[in-house]
């Protein structure tokens, strides 16, 4: 092979194993693994070559995973307690409109009957999910006793006009699981044997109205501000006058 043939294909092999990283012409190990390096390597062709090292530590990737393998069951309890208070609203409307008569105008009985139900399932069934997430929440962490004993937790305490009334808002969201326990029991066993004491312990769907209101109003995420907290309160009032309708017309008859 001619001299000035063979000195031409060294030379480009020379240029391109600089350019794909074959022959550095800045050691790596120099540069501090633990943080980003970029230096000036070359200036072949006035192009500088920059050399840089990756920072150690978990990836994006990683922190994410991590981020919500630890996190979730704050978004399923979060979750959980958006759809209960979206189907209590629902259910108490529901239910007044089924008293009152006003249901009828949008459903056939047999489907308001029937939608009422659903309705009521979806709320208990999101309910047990709110409490059992909870129970393995890490950065709030609750213990059995916790969720089902009132005044048990001192999460987010309260103190009104000097007086420590202690977990005030997470009691409240307590005596309404055992109200609404209460409300099924008595709707699948005595709804048709004993319809009086049924209808008095349906009663108890107000209490469970108000308390499900301040606990929510005052430790839901999504309500704690904004529009949400709005609207929160705005079906609150809603409910609290079809209430009052209720009751004013169950007095008069």
């Amino acid at each position: 092979m001619p001299k000035k043939l063979t000195s031409v294909t060294l030379i480009l092999i020379s240029v391109l194993a600089i350019n794909f990283g074959a022959l550095p012409l800045a050691s790596a190990s120099a540069i501090p693994a633990s943080k980003t390096a970029v230096g000036t390597a070359s200036t072949i062709g006035g192009t500088p070559d920059i050399l840089v090292t990756p920072v150690q530590g978990p990836s994006v990737t990683q922190r994410l995973t991590t981020r919500t393998e630890q996190s979730w069951p704050w978004y399923i309890t979060r979750a959980a307690g958006i759809v209960a208070a979206i189907s209590l609203i629902a259910l108490m409307l529901s239910g007044i409109g089924l008293i009152t008569g006003l249901t009828f105008k949008f459903l056939e009985p047999l489907t308001a009957w029937a939608t009422h139900r659903a309705i009521a399932m979806a709320f208990g069934v999101s309910v047990v999910i709110h409490i059992v997430a909870l129970l393995f929440d890490k950065f709030v962490p609750f213990t059995i006793a916790q969720a089902l004993i009132p005044y048990a937790s001192q999460y987010r305490t309260v103190t009104i006009a000097g007086h420590h009334l202690g977990s005030l808002y997470v009691a409240l969201g307590i005596f309404a699981v055992y109200g609404i326990l209460a409300i099924i029991l008595t709707s699948l066993l005595w709804i048709d044997k004993r319809p009086r004491i049924w209808k008095l312990f349906h009663f108890l769907s107000y209490l469970v109205m108000i308390f499900v209101f301040f606990h929510a109003l005052y430790l839901g995420t999504d309500l704690a501000h904004g529009i949400f907290r709005i609207l929160w309160i705005i079906f609150g009032v809603a409910v609290a006058i079809a209430i009052i309708y209720r009751l004013r017309r169950a007095g008069s008859t």
